[in-house]
């Protein structure tokens, strides 16, 4: 297991760490009831790709 020798800088820690940041959640409008749903996902009303899946 590594373990640290000498201690890092706040500017070093900082620059490994200006990736971790949160992705907005990606929504679109299904065009059968208009409703924002994530892509790829079914509808709380049951539709998934245009088509009733679920009753």
């Amino acid at each position: 297991m590594a373990v640290q020798q000498r201690r890092n800088s706040k500017t070093r820690k900082a620059k490994r760490r200006t990736h971790y940041k949160l992705t907005p959640v990606t929504i679109v409008k299904d065009p059968k009831t208009g409703e924002y749903v994530r892509p790829h996902h079914m509808s709380e009303s049951g539709y998934y790709n245009g088509k009733k899946i679920v009753d």
